[in-house]
Formats: C-alpha cells, sequence, structure tokens
C-alpha cells in the first residue's frame, strides 16, 4: 500500500511585480520527468522574450532538479526548490518568469523573490493531500445491498460503484486500515454469503478548506 503525500491539484498562474521587474508564476503537476521537461519547454517558447525562465520541481519522494537559467547561481533555481520541499511535495514543477525592469534587485532581493514566486505559483494550484484507498469489490444478494450500502455510508467508506446483475457488486473504498473491519461487516450482514475481493488500490485527493477536508472527485 502507497503512502499519503502531497503535491498540487492542477496548472496554476500568478504573477507580482517587484522593482519594475514582472515575475509571472507557474506551477504544474508532473509524473514524469518526459513531462516536466515539455511543461518547461512550453513555458519557454511562450516567453522567449524573457530575460529568465526559472524552474525547480520535485518527482516521487527523491528526483529534484532546478535551474537558475542565467541568474546569478544560488538566487533561483533553489530558492523556488526549498519552497516546494518545505511544503512536502511530490510531483510538483514551477516555473517563475522574469521580465527585468531596470533595476537591479541584488542576492538577497532575488532569493525572496522567486522563494514568493514558487510560493505564490503553487498556492495557485492548490497544493492537496493524496491518501491511498483499498479497492475492493462485495458481491451480495439483492436483499442485503441496501444494508451493507447503509454500513458502509455510516462509517464514511465511499461507494464508487454498484453493479446489477444476477447478484448486486458494490465498489467501495475503505482507509487501508478499514480492511478488516470491512471484512467483518461483509461477514456479519451476509451470514458469510457475502464474496468480498480486493481489487487494489486507488489514491483519492483531498484539500484543507477551513476546518473541514473535503474529498475532490477523481
Amino acid at each position: 500500500m502507497g503512502d499519503v503525500y502531497y503535491t498540487i491539484l492542477q496548472e496554476g498562474r500568478d504573477e507580482f511585480t517587484i522593482s519594475r521587474s514582472r515575475f509571472i508564476c507557474r506551477s504544474a503537476p508532473v509524473s514524469t520527468e518526459e513531462e516536466a521537461l515539455t511543461y518547461i519547454d512550453r513555458i519557454r517558447k511562450e516567453h522567449w522574450d524573457a530575460n529568465h525562465n526559472v524552474w525547480a520541481y520535485v518527482l516521487g519522494s527523491q528526483k529534484e532538479r532546478y535551474s537558475d537559467d542565467g541568474e546569478p547561481k544560488g538566487t533561483a533555481g533553489i530558492p523556488a526548490l526549498e519552497v516546494i520541499r518545505k511544503e512536502g511535495l511530490r510531483d510538483a514543477l514551477v516555473v517563475v518568469t522574469r521580465y527585468f525592469g531596470g533595476i537591479k534587485l541584488g542576492a538577497g532581493g532575488l532569493t525572496r523573490a522567486y522563494a514568493q514566486g514558487a510560493k505564490i505559483a503553487l498556492q495557485a494550484g492548490k497544493i492537496i493531500e493524496r491518501r491511498p484507498f483499498s479497492l475492493c469489490s462485495v458481491t451480495v444478494e439483492y436483499a442485503l445491498a441496501g444494508r451493507l450500502k447503509r454500513e458502509f455510508s455510516s462509517r464514511n467508506y465511499i461507494l464508487k460503484d454498484t453493479i446489477y446483475l444476477d447478484q448486486v457488486t458494490l465498489i467501495v473504498l475503505v482507509p487501508p486500515e478499514q480492511q478488516e473491519p470491512l471484512n467483518a461487516i461483509v461477514a456479519e450482514v451476509t451470514a458469510g454469503k457475502g464474496v468480498l475481493a480486493a481489487k487494489g488500490e486507488e489514491y483519492l485527493d483531498f484539500w484543507q478548506e477551513g476546518t473541514q477536508v473535503l474529498a475532490i472527485d477523481n
């Protein structure tokens, strides 16, 4: 079973200006290096006339890459990467495009600007929590399907699908730690006649909105 991790939901865009330099900040979810490099190349082509297209990304839990793209070493790509690290994200990319406004920011100013750019880019992409769930099928007689659905609902299991054939098959998602309780529920409700099968795992996305954690419809 996989582990819980954080990433971003979608492509995000925001921008700001410091001392007449315009910073256009983008983020995107990426799952492969090819996908990341393709996205970076697209932004470079879109902003071919920019002074810098600084980028950083993290793939999985270990692979990290960044580029200062002509800015003084250590003032751009690394600050952007550090923001991704600080948020604890995986499979996330940021690109911060700079149009120089004629006023130098200095090393400290650049570091703060690119860190700010990465932060607002990730916020625009919506940081989410991705949690693994066990995917199971439960096949029962028609007369028992309604009771099982009520039991699942009371425990906040996620009913993904219902298939009606000679019997009813409920496709349900449960947190990994609820696998054994699910077995017990099916056995009790069906008097041991229900057929429960593991179908692997599936990730669901959640984000924090105030104090309420909301599941995102995948």
